[in-house]
């Protein structure tokens, strides 16, 4: 409930600001000179705290706490393995991802970044269905349609209110949603869109997967405005499978596979990875890693950290889906010779959050290392660098 009030919250200062025509950020678009900082958000940001906070004290009538009924209506706890098929599944990474998922209602899907090949998939209705809204990991395709068009680059500070700036790698690591709404009110809903579509957003990001829907991109902006919509994902139904083809693109420099999952053994053994199509994002990725990686050492997904020798890099997102809460993390390590992209999504109510579900990645991975399957190869991760 608390996430919902701070949502609408965000909401209306964004919408309040946009129809003044106050720009509630200024970012320097690269190679151009920066704006004055506008000092409206400040005193938005000081009166959208005190409004939360009033928001969520609980209501006490002659001494005792009014009982309110729930609006959530999935659970938050559930058997996620009941009615999958894993006969063309790799089984350690099944075992792995089974034992880390543990009770919560969610999935857990786990993709080969140099192939495209599901490795497993936990809870395949709930992976296959129509998609939910991506909350705050569409940050990592808006940061790469925002450093692709030139709007910013890694340390382009942004002031937001006050005496707060950010660059790049500060945003993703604690997923500051102004500075990314900023971003789409710069870009627009048009270059945006282009992005969007090019990663992969609304279509299908498996070949010929049984069950598989396809997510859902609006044709224009959300009545929530452009701030919302490249913030909180709002206009947007993301399936796990669109997020992880991304990540794995990512991951790999660029190549954005068609995801395959083996029904059988002999799918398995004939399998040959298919491109989807080639995304020149290679120049940017090296920019946007340091705050994936920061996420996890210093950030939002700080539960996923598992070995200060093991890094890896992700987005938490966490926001609120119709009648569930929402918990996503987006992941890949960023060491070893088998390089898996980790998507995990939770749904229910309490407890359900993106740090949730990065906990669950890092036991994920944990297993993995300790079973040797990821190998032991370390790679050194700048994001120590990032002051912090």
């Amino acid at each position: 409930m608390r996430q919902q009030i701070v949502r609408c919250i965000f909401h209306l200062v964004v919408s309040l600001l946009v129809v003044a025509g106050i720009s509630f950020a200024t970012v320097a678009p690269v190679k151009h000179h920066r704006r004055k900082p506008s000092h409206a958000l400040a005193a938005a940001s000081k009166a959208s705290t005190s409004a939360t906070k009033a928001s969520i004290t609980t209501r006490v009538r002659r001494g005792r706490a009014v009982a309110r009924h729930s609006p959530w209506g999935a659970p938050t706890y559930a058997d996620s393995t009941a009615g999958d098929r894993v006969d063309g599944e790799d089984l350690a990474v099944r075992r792995a991802a089974v034992e880390a998922l543990g009770p919560y209602n969610g999935t857990v899907l786990a993709v080969d970044a140099n192939t495209g090949r599901i490795l497993t998939m936990v809870n395949q209705k709930l992976a296959l269905a129509g998609g939910f809204q991506p909350c705050s990991t569409v940050k990592i395709a808006v940061a790469l349609a925002a450093l692709s068009e030139g709007v910013i680059d890694r340390v382009t500070p942004v002031h937001l209110y006050g005496r707060t700036r950010m660059d790049l790698t500060q945003a993703l690591a604690h997923s500051n949603n102004f500075y990314f709404a900023n971003l789409g009110i710069k870009l627009g809903y048009e270059r945006w869109a282009y992005y969007a579509r090019l990663f992969g957003l609304g279509e299908k990001a498996g070949l010929d997967i049984p069950g598989e829907e396809p997510g859902f991109f609006a044709s224009e902006p959300p009545s929530s405005g452009m701030g919302m919509m490249t913030s909180f994902g709002d206009g947007i139904r993301q399936t796990p499978l669109e997020l992880a083809a991304l990540l794995a693109a990512v991951d790999n420099g660029g190549t954005l596979y068609y995801l395959q999952y083996p029904q059988n053994a002999k799918d398995t053994e004939q399998f040959v990875p298919r491109v989807k199509r080639h995304l020149d994002i290679a120049q940017f990725i090296p920019q946007l890693k340091p705050g994936m990686e920061g996420a996890v050492e210093f950030g939002t997904a700080r539960r996923a950290v598992y070995d200060s020798e093991a890094p890896v890099c992700g987005k938490t997102g966490t926001c609120t889906g119709g009648t569930a809460h929402l918990g996503w993390f987006g992941s890949f390590n960023d060491f070893g010779q088998n390089r898996i992209v980790t998507v995990v999504l939770l749904t229910g109510a309490r407890g359900v959050s993106g740090p949730m579900a990065s906990q669950i990645a890092g036991a994920f991975y944990r297993k993995l290392a300790q079973e040797g399957y990821l190998g032991h190869k370390t790679v050194f991760s700048p994001a120590v660098l990032i002051p912090r």
